[in-house]
């Protein structure tokens, strides 16, 4: 399966890189199979790169998937978010983009109920991501090539 991988340069070798701020499925290397997804995420800040990768599933990994949003998909999102790791080796589903972000965190903080946080999130676009949180998962991931894109 083809996946992509948006950013400001080439990634030939993905890493797992910790940073001061928790993701949806916790840290990662996080892909997708959507290419539009991927130019949006490399041009976020201006010119950028989709990094081609062909992803070979491996059945020995631990992999959770969630195939639509549901109430499992949030519950797993908001204990990730709130720096709560996980045993597993790749995650997919879809992703909270900006919009179902602040929608998450308001759940988070007790703004939103949880059945507020569905009638605020039904109407999103769909989007999709994969995470990578183990050596052993990225070593699923061959890098194919790296194209710039731009910021329109």
């Amino acid at each position: 399966m083809i996946i992509y991988h948006g950013g400001i340069s080439v990634v030939e070798k993905p890493e797992i890189r910790v940073t001061r701020f928790n993701k949806d499925f916790y840290f990662g290397f996080y892909c997708t199979v959507l290419r539009s997804q991927a130019e949006r995420w490399a041009t976020r800040f201006g010119d950028g790169v989709v990094n081609v990768y062909e992803y070979t599933e491996n059945p020995k990994l631990r992999k959770l998937t969630f195939p639509a949003m549901s109430e499992e998909w949030l519950d797993f999102i908001a204990a990730c978010r709130s720096g709560q790791a996980h045993e597993y080796d790749i995650v997919e589903g879809p992703m909270a983009d900006d919009t179902i972000y602040n929608y998450v965190q308001g759940f988070l903080d007790g703004k939103y109920s949880r059945e507020a946080f569905w009638s605020l999130a039904k109407f999103k676009k769909p989007t999709h991501q994969i995470s990578f949180h183990t050596e052993d998962a990225l070593k699923t991931l061959r890098f194919v090539e790296g194209v710039k894109v731009h910021e329109e």
